[in-house]
């Protein structure tokens, strides 16, 4: 299999693939409605570049009425569809600490088996916990030096994270049910009714 560092951008352009051939601007369209996430021509045709000279996607040329240019229209492969399931069952340390590579393999959890949902899990809460122990440090220099607006920031990050452990938590319980379909909810206790 392939190898190389993709990013989550990467990961969506093979997803929307999946569900059939695209020309660029289509496929841009449907990450973009999909996702919200804005994707430019330099991120896009480098990655489908790569992806058609690894064999994961092909390209076909379809003329255009009217004598405009034809459009180049992508198809992923078998390849791509074993490449894009390797990238989501797998969350390198180095990427689990990015909130968009997590939320984007999260996701498509439907797509890989409980045990890789397991492992994406398990890397971000490592991720997680490392992050809580540099602010925990952060918080007691900020409170020894008196940095007032340094530890009200430091205090919401801890919380925002503590409160992403437990989800991470809740959300390993669901990996082995049969059908979650009614995922957990953790409403923020601060939110208003």
């Amino acid at each position: 299999m392939l190898f190389w560092t993709m990013s989550f951008i990467e990961i969506l352009i093979l997803r929307r693939l999946r569900g059939g051939p695209a020309h660029g601007y289509e496929l841009r369209q449907r990450v973009e409605e999909t996702t919200g996430v804005r994707l430019n021509n330099n991120s896009l045709y480098p990655a489908l570049r790569r992806f058609e000279e690894a064999g994961a996607v092909t390209k076909t040329t379809q003329p255009q009425p009217g004598g405009r240019p034809a459009r180049l229209v992508y198809t992923l492969t078998d390849t791509g569809r074993e490449l894009l399931h390797d990238m989501l069952a797998d969350l390198p340390a180095e990427h689990a600490g990015d909130e968009f590579e997590f939320i984007t393999r999260l996701g498509q959890f439907s797509l890989i088996s409980p045990a890789e949902r397991e492992q994406v899990l398990g890397a971000r809460a490592r991720a997680v916990r490392e992050r809580l122990a540099h602010l925990r440090r952060m918080r007691d220099q900020a409170d020894a030096s008196g940095e007032r607006w340094g530890a009200i920031v430091v205090a919401e990050l801890i919380h925002r994270y503590s409160s992403e452990l437990a989800w991470l938590a809740d959300l390993t319980t669901l990996v082995h049910r049969d059908d979650p379909a009614e995922p957990l909810a953790r409403p923020d206790a601060r939110e208003q009714p």
